[in-house]
């Protein structure tokens, strides 16, 4: 009997952790998920932008005394999935055009400009997920610059 070793599949990578729904939890999520892309030898920008809005709006607007949301991200081939899941299922996101003289109101627009896909899942009540899509593109190799020739030298 001939067998094949099959070629391992892409890793799939994943981080968890539960944060406060405060500004400083908030805060929190931004660092670590920039760490932990860090550590996965992952590019931290714009993937932090979009943590650091998704926790935001999950500490302002999905705070629910006593109850913690949950920054998860994965990596699965060239996409990183980012999710923030909070306890108030019942305020879906709608993003709205700002004010031009608003200090704030911009964070799901932003979120809608740097993803490459977002949207929101609802869960087991009271929950639901707001999640976004980055496809990770592998850096360009640095081109080696060869001197020109003329042509017939």
């Amino acid at each position: 009997m001939n067998q094949q070793t099959a070629e391992p599949a892409a890793p799939v990578r994943n981080f968890s952790v539960l944060l406060s729904p405060t500004p400083r939890g908030a805060h929190q999520a931004r660092l670590l998920g920039a760490g932990q892309l860090r550590s996965w030898g992952l590019p931290v920008d714009p993937a932090r932008q979009v943590i650091a809005e998704l926790a935001v709006n999950a500490a302002t607007h999905g705070r629910v005394a006593g109850r913690d949301f949950r920054l998860t991200l994965y990596v699965v081939a060239d996409t990183l999935r980012i999710e923030v899941t909070d306890t108030r299922g019942e305020r879906l996101p709608d993003p709205q055009p700002a004010s031009p003289d608003a200090e704030s109101g911009r964070g799901l627009l932003l979120v809608e400009a740097l993803a490459d896909r977002w949207g929101v899942t609802e869960g087991r009540f009271p929950r639901k997920t707001v999640w976004a899509e980055l496809r990770l593109v592998p850096p360009e190799p640095s081109a080696s610059r060869a001197p020109m020739r003329e042509p017939g030298s």
